[in-house]
Parts: structure tokens; C-alpha cells; sequence
């Protein structure tokens, strides 16, 4: 033999300096390539990671989207709950007999019976 045989072979007997020992890579058949299992896994598990980021965004765009236009409805709903109380308060007010006499007066209407006057020329008629 050699002697750098014999140094490579003798290297290949020392134990390492690492207290584990150390792994060789199988070999798949015919390809002579070593195939590393740990990167293989490695992949494997960051693959599986990506998909289930994956199947949580949609869902999370989703929700967020949803999240909006409920908050814009509730604005919408609140508009519209004034206008409703605004609209009770003014149907309670024209119940009254004063006011909707008030009201017909200020479109114009006269009582059966009376005269109608009109002037014109008065500060603030347009």
C-alpha cells in the first residue's frame, strides 16, 4: 500500500475529535450520488410549512375584508337609526293640531271660509 493510502485509511480508522459518530450519507443505487436525508427533511418539512401559510391566507384576507365592511355598515346603520329617530320625532310633532295647522300656513293653505291675503315687497321674500 501506498503511504498516502495508508495516511487516507488510517484517517478514515482515527475516531473524530466530535463525541458523536459520525453519519455517511446512503447511496442510491446506480446514480452514485449520496442523497442527504437531513436536507431531504429539511425541504420536506419547509414544503408543509408553506402550505399551511398558504391555506391561512385566504381565509385571514377574508376576514379582514369582512371585518371592514361590517365596520362600514355600522356606520351606515347609525346614520340611518338618526334619521329614523328624526323622522318618529317629526311624524309625533305633526300629530299635533298647532303644528299642522303651522305647516299647512306655511305651504299656502287657508282655512275653508277665510280670505286670503297676499304681500309682496317685504324684506327677506325673494
Amino acid at each position: 500500500m501506498s503511504p498516502a493510502r495508508q495516511s487516507a485509511a488510517h484517517a478514515r480508522n482515527r475516531p473524530s475529535t466530535d463525541s458523536r459518530p459520525q453519519q455517511r450519507p446512503r447511496v442510491v443505487a446506480g446514480g452514485g450520488r449520496a442523497i442527504r436525508w437531513d436536507r431531504v427533511g429539511r425541504v420536506a418539512l419547509l414544503m408543509v410549512l408553506l402550505g399551511v401559510v398558504a391555506l391561512y391566507v385566504g381565509p385571514s384576507i377574508s376576514f379582514f375584508s369582512t371585518y371592514r365592511d361590517a365596520k362600514a355598515k355600522r356606520g351606515e346603520v347609525r346614520t340611518l337609526q338618526a334619521e329614523n329617530d328624526r323622522l318618529r320625532a317629526r311624524r309625533k310633532a305633526l300629530q299635533s293640531p298647532g303644528t299642522m295647522e303651522r305647516e299647512a300656513r306655511r305651504l299656502g293653505l287657508v282655512k275653508p271660509g277665510e280670505r286670503p291675503f297676499i304681500v309682496k315687497g317685504l324684506p327677506g321674500d325673494r
